[in-house]
């Protein structure tokens, strides 16, 4: 938790980009595991926390400006609640710790909300990722429940946006924090990745980590020998020799802001020729956005021209053929990298997503491609100091895939699929890091840098 006055501060900009209106944040709720007094640990909402930096369940916050009032909404704990969980701050003194004027009982918050809409008062809210927020959303606005996203404030999203994307130095120093914890989860899969372990037993090393120096992994681990699978969550298969192993993986701080890096080990110390050749191609890939990306380039050239690189390095491989320009305009290089090159990144590992990648990402200028692979990519609009992205290219060779785009005869220019039909069982691999926008260009985050150059992983290992 920041200081009382950043919360103050941005309460205030937030009233100064809107202008006018209501604005309801809700906090989250406790979300039971399988029932009600086993829940999942709880995580606040990302925006209830970026305007108030309250922890606690069932808050919401009611901002008028029209009539300078500031209301934080919720009901004080009991006796019953104090023998289980502690004491805890009656939501009056919540309020005052972080400059918020008043307080109510959450069976008031309906009242606020009708006299309102009564005096034709525009309320505004954020869309609702949790279905016990698109309820209560639906009781106090008398809409049905599935509709509350599409009628979310837009307004509202594009202020939040505009706040969030630009990371203050003390945001920056927590997600440093988070890289902190990250480099350690990271090269402690490295340490342990060998024939045998199992891709489980290394993930709940990763898990224990991320638990013990801070809040939570930032997201479900991402740690399989099949790295072709975007989301190759792991399992108690065994790690097997001459295979890499792909983990992406991240930390989140008891600030809630978060690291996501990934890396690709060779299970048996040491890359083969074929590996290392794709490898290397991933590392330029990667390296290209550091020399290139600062302010003002839009990032969906920028996704452009890692394509661009990765196709070259697959036709000097023998992978794909014909001219380069002409195969990524037809979406061919999609075949190894169905994915955009990066997201933002913040208090959200996919920073903001929950608003609608569409307001996050893009804008009037860039807008999202329906082109297969490109359509994934998050963010294509042009980036702006205080930005911080994930640099994560990446190359896999999908057999279903493969199967398909060969029988559709699609891209026979640009593709050699009798080559390609023997790295079927290769794999994939990913490198992750996370970048800052900076006024001159950019830096990657974190004190120390987990090894990634295929010589360096190589040396780590064998040290």
């Amino acid at each position: 938790m920041f200081s009382k006055q950043t919360y103050v501060e941005r309460r205030a900009e937030l009233k100064r980009l809107m202008g006018s209106g209501l604005l309801l944040l809700l906090g989250n709720n406790d979300a039971p595991a399988n029932y009600p007094a086993n829940a999942y640990k709880f995580r606040q909402d990302s925006s209830f926390l970026y305007y108030t930096g309250l922890q606690r369940d069932g808050l919401a916050l009611l901002i008028d400006i029209d009539n300078n009032r500031e209301i934080l909404v919720g009901d004080d704990i009991d006796i019953d609640d104090i023998i289980w969980t502690g004491y805890v701050p009656s939501v009056s003194e919540l309020a005052a710790s972080v400059g918020i004027g008043e307080s109510a009982a959450m069976k008031e918050l309906a009242t606020y909300i009708n006299n309102a809409r009564a005096k034709g008062q525009a309320v505004h809210y954020l869309p609702p990722y949790r279905h016990d927020h698109m309820i209560q959303l639906s009781d106090l606005l008398g809409i049905h429940p599935l509709a509350t996203r599409d009628q979310a404030s837009v307004p509202f999203i594009k202020a939040v946006v505009a706040m969030r994307s630009i990371k203050t130095d003390e945001e920056i120093a927590e997600i440093e924090r988070a890289m902190d914890i990250g480099y350690e989860m990271h090269t402690t899969a490295m340490r342990a990745c060998r024939p045998g372990v199992t891709e489980q037993h290394i993930a709940g090393l990763l898990e224990g980590i991320a638990h013990g120096r801070g809040c939570k992994v930032s997201f479900q681990t991402i740690l399989s020998m099949h790295g072709e699978i975007q989301h190759g969550y792991p399992s108690m298969r065994p790690l097997e020799a001459g295979r890499l192993m792909l983990c992406d993986a991240g930390a989140e701080t008891n600030d809630n802001y978060c690291s996501d890096n990934t890396r690709v080990t060779p299970i048996s110390g040491k890359f083969t020729q074929r590996q290392r050749d794709i490898y290397d191609t991933v590392v330029a890939c990667h390296d290209l956005v550091l020399e290139k990306a600062k302010p003002g380039l839009k990032w969906m050239d920028m996704h452009l021209d890692v394509c661009r690189l990765m196709t070259d390095r697959l036709k000097d491989i023998g992978l794909m053929k014909g001219n380069t320009d002409d195969a990524v305009e037809a979406g061919a290089h999609a075949m190894f990298l169905p994915h955009g090159l990066g997201h933002m990144m913040g208090m959200d590992v996919h920073d903001m997503e929950g608003l609608g990648q569409v307001y996050v990402g893009f804008d009037d200028e860039v807008r999202p491609s329906t082109q297969f692979g490109t359509n994934c990519l998050r963010c294509g609009r042009r980036i702006q100091p205080g930005f911080v992205l994930t640099d994560e290219p990446g190359i896999y060779f999908i057999p279903h895939l493969i199967d398909l785009w060969r029988g559709q005869g699609l891209h026979r220019d640009f593709i050699n699929y009798d080559l390609l039909e023997t790295y079927k069982d290769f794999g994939g691999i990913r490198l992750e890091d996370d970048i800052l926008i900076t006024p001159t260009g950019n830096r990657m985050l974190g004190k120390r840098v987990i090894p990634y150059k295929a010589e360096d992983v190589e040396a780590f290992i064998a040290g």
